[in-house]
């Protein structure tokens, strides 16, 4: 087994990330018809989702799901438990005018975190309709994901 290493370096490797939500159904119009994430296979518990490559399973737990504590990151109050995909930057623009003309209620706005800075990156959050937070951003030059 390898250790981590740049982005550059090699290619990447799906992961596979299970999380709860309150309806099957829900997570179905969210992340497959909002979001665009072809259904995988699914049972009355789980379903999974091709999300932008990697493996997305959503397991009905209605009790485990919401949002809790958040840090503050270039003056945005960030959820810490969230997750999401590192999109081109045509992607993102396009994703964020897609969920702007869905009246997608975001905890923080699509814009430019740290800006001017060695990690300047398209940022935006929203919730699902389970309540777990997502995060997609973008980066004009990738190389810089992981820049100190």
């Amino acid at each position: 087994m390898s250790t981590a290493s740049s982005v550059s370096s090699r290619s990447l490797q799906p992961f596979h990330l299970a999380f709860p939500v309150t309806s099957l159904a829900n997570a179905r119009a969210f992340y497959g018809d909002l979001l665009g994430c072809p259904e995988g296979r699914s049972s009355p518990e789980w379903v999974d989702f091709d999300f932008f490559g990697h493996q997305l399973v959503a397991h009905l737990a209605p009790d485990e799901t919401g949002r809790a504590g958040v840090n503050a990151v270039d003056g945005d109050d960030v959820p810490v438990r969230h997750f999401g995909v590192v999109l081109s930057m045509d992607d993102w623009h396009t994703l964020a005018d897609k969920l702007k003309a869905a009246d997608t209620a975001f905890i923080i706005e699509p814009h430019i975190r740290f800006k001017g800075e060695v990690g300047e990156q398209a940022t935006m959050f929203f919730l699902d309709p389970c309540g777990n937070a997502l995060e997609f951003k973008a980066f004009a030059d990738i190389g810089r994901l992981f820049a100190k």
